[in-house]
């Protein structure tokens, strides 16, 4: 990749923790340092709107169609208890900690003539080489730093300069530098407080004289906030590239891809590969790069946004946790991709808020239970909501995050998780539900309700009732309790309540051929829209109701047909995981041609080739599809819900051969490896407990004559299933 001329452009590395941001050329060399957890505190949590001493009123308005009114009646309400509610009150961003600028000097490290950036996603090095010389950096695990080793022949000449990121802070920001034998410190400060974080680049070997670098040098850069150590940093860059490739490298290699692209095209640069139409070999390159993004940027707290990345002091969104999407599709691949360890920084940064959760039910519904808001960063209190995007009316965020601690068990078989992490999540989750819903003529009602940034059509608001996510998430939620204290021998003193709630739950509603956003009759769809969240029950396991009815299959498969076709018309260029949505949907009904069109789509549209995926075409850099992509993918290979496991059961006629290693699927079973070709196809079973699925063979083929075989898996011992195609 030629130089990137901004941060935005730039080639990444990290470790989880640290990150940065590598971009500039020649000239000036620029390294944008980040930490996962410098949110730039601009201004202290509120309390949630009391909503609870309206909450008739709400009520009210909503049952007579006065939607919007009831979307501005939260803010007045919300504005007389608290003033800072009179403008909206944003989470606090995810902000750069340093920048970091190299200047080669003159003589052999300073020559004319552009440079070229690379990027090796097994180890995460990250290189700049130019005609005078060559910069290698990249994110230490074992280290905690980022470590950058300067050469040239004859050895580097250069300057350093460590400095506060460009733009302009949203509160005063003071940056004050300091040089010393071992390398420079820049510590920051924030408004009135003088302890900020500190950013130290210490020299590890070379002769480097405060800003001046006289030979060729290793640097350590660590961002530190209040109370962190700062550890010494082993000076062999060598030796601490191969400790940290060896924790990299294997999280990355744990599964492997081959759509049959073939050589000469997987040697091919990416630049290259993206100006041809979308190929087998640039959907492998992605869905590596993708893998590689959301890795780098899971440490102790899973990826915001941004992953662990900042440039500016105003990202998008601010760069926190958005938890109606983009949270979701970025984590959706770490299970079925053999990473599962990844995923614990999503419940670590949920139980850290778990009293702010707990204060949003009580305050917003005067319910108990969880109640998380839709935007999270430093706190977890629910500030974040207008007359327009009425994000108090969100309630299903704690089920949605129910659905993935209870994966966390399907995938692993960790009973000790399910009993000590899920089972209080879950069940702390749906006394939220038995408080705020309401039964009506024995029918579940929720009021008030929000279809993430969709509004019914011609109600001109997004406040409304019923909607088909709300339902769909605590239907999931009450099933999965009911299974998970099955399988404890659990007796609970609130499961007839569960039962009564979940027996109460309106039906799924078809509307015009498609499966309605809205449950209630009264709200008519708006089918031009990138969220999708009426499709949820088929993200995670289908839900039966809907993939075991002919007539609501058929309207969840022209769903999809519906908003792909959206997409691919001319005004659709945003919010890309919105792809990723539907491409689980379209994998979970066997919709191979929707399936691939989305993975063509996000991959021909959305992905740069610094190898970081955008949020908008070729806009706003951001990692959502960077999980959403190999999600879909891998839905494509395998699918995996209620005691079935379905080889290929999306697989595009453009990938006829290929060969897969390393999936993993639910009931705790490990795809060893997967291989086709048009006429068969072989998989290797390892399962970490003895379990009795039945295998699906893909469409056409039978397995030992049958085209669904029950399959009886030993603990720890690899099962080999061959299916074949029949001859018609």
């Amino acid at each position: 990749m030629r130089d990137a001329v901004n941060w935005e452009q730039a080639l990444v590395t990290g470790n989880g923790r640290q990150g940065a941001l590598c971009w500039g050329g020649p000239d000036a060399i620029r390294l944008t340092v980040s930490h996962e957890r410098l949110f730039l505190p601009t201004g202290p949590p509120l309390d949630a709107p009391d909503t609870a001493a309206i909450l008739p009123r709400l009520r009210e308005l909503l049952d007579r169609g006065r939607y919007a009114e009831a979307a501005e009646a939260v803010c007045e309400q919300a504005a007389a208890g608290e003033p800072r509610y009179a403008e909206t009150v944003w989470i606090d961003p995810l902000v750069g900690a340093a920048t970091l600028t190299v200047r080669p000097g003159s003589g052999p490290a300073r020559r004319p003539g552009a440079g070229s950036w690379d990027v090796d996603l097994g180890s995460g090095l990250v290189e700049h080489r130019w005609a005078g010389g060559e910069l290698r950096v990249f994110a230490s695990r074992p280290a905690d730093a980022i470590v950058v080793r300067l050469s040239a022949p004859g050895g580097f000449r250069g300057t350093l300069n460590l400095g506060l990121i460009e733009g302009t802070p949203p509160i005063p920001v003071t940056g004050r530098l300091a040089v010393g034998a071992d390398g420079l410190t820049l510590s920051v400060g924030y408004g009135a407080a003088e302890a900020g974080h500190r950013v130290r680049c210490r020299v590890l070997s070379g002769d480097v004289d405060g800003c001046e670098v006289r030979s060729d040098a290793v640097l350590a850069i660590r961002t530190l906030l209040p109370g962190d150590a700062d550890p010494a940093v082993p000076e062999d860059f060598e030796a601490l590239l191969a400790a940290h490739r060896a924790v990299h490298g294997e999280l990355m290699g744990r599964v492997r891809v081959d759509l049959g692209a073939g050589r000469a095209a997987r040697a091919a640069p990416t630049t290259a590969l993206m100006a041809a139409p979308v190929g087998p070999a640039l959907v492998e390159r992605l869905f590596d790069a993708g893998r590689y993004a959301i890795v780098s940027s899971t440490g102790d707290l899973p990826p915001t946004l941004q992953g662990v990345w900042s440039g500016t002091w105003t990202p998008a969104w601010s760069s926190g946790y958005t938890l109606d999407g983009n949270l979701p599709a970025a984590v959706a691949a770490l299970l079925p991709t053999g990473t599962p360890e990844l995923l614990l920084p999503v419940f670590d940064l949920l139980e850290s808020v778990r009293d702010d959760l707990r204060h949003n039910a009580h305050r917003l519904y005067g319910a108990r239970g969880l109640l998380t808001p839709l935007h999270l960063s430093a706190h977890g209190r629910q500030n974040h909501f207008g007359p327009r995007w009425c994000q108090t009316f969100w309630t299903a965020g704690a089920a949605w995050m129910s659905r993935l601690y209870f994966d966390y068990w399907r995938y692993t078989g960790d009973r000790d998780f399910l009993r000590h992490r899920a089972w209080p999540f879950l069940r702390e989750s749906a006394e939220f539900y038995l408080d705020f819903v309401q039964i009506r003529d024995g029918t579940a009602r929720f009021s008030p309700s929000y279809s993430p940034e969709n509004a019914p059509a011609g109600t001109g608001s997004q406040a409304c009732v019923d909607a088909t996510m709300d339902v769909a998430v605590v239907r999931d939620l009450l099933t999965n309790l009911l299974r998970a204290a099955a399988e404890l021998n659990l007796a609970d003193p609130d499961a007839p309540r569960w039962r009564a709630l979940l027996g109460a739950l309106p039906g799924y509603r078809v509307a015009g051929g498609l499966l309605a956003e809205w449950c209630h009759p009264d709200l008519d769809d708006q089918p031009a829209h990138r969220h999708a969240s009426h499709l949820w029950p088929l993200w995670y396991e289908p839900d039966p109701l809907i993939t075991g009815d002919a007539r609501l299959r058929a309207a969840a498969m022209a769903t999809v047909r519906s908003r792909l076709a959206w997409w691919l018309g001319a005004e659709a260029d945003e919010m890309a995981y919105g792809l990723a949505q539907l491409g689980l949907a379209a994998a979970a009904l066997g919709m191979a041609d929707e399936a691939y069109a989305t993975v063509e789509r996000m991959a021909g549209r959305y992905w740069r080739p610094s190898l970081v995926p955008t949020h908008n075409r070729d806009a706003i850099f951001n990692v959502d599809i960077a999980g959403g992509l190999p999600a879909v993918v891998a839905a494509m290979l395998l699918r995996s819900a209620h005691g079935r496991l379905d080889l290929l059961p999306a697989l595009p006629a453009r990938w006829p051969r290929g060969r897969v290693t390393g999936l993993a699927a639910r009931d705790a079973v490990l795809l060893s490896e997967l291989s086709w070709a048009p006429d068969r196809v072989e998989a290797v079973l390892t399962a970490r407990r003895d379990v009795r699925l039945t295998v699906g063979a893909p469409p056409g083929m039978l397995i030992g004559g049958a085209p669904s075989p029950p399959v009886e898996l030993t603990a720890g011992r690899p099962h080999r299933v061959r299916a074949v195609r029949v001859s018609p």
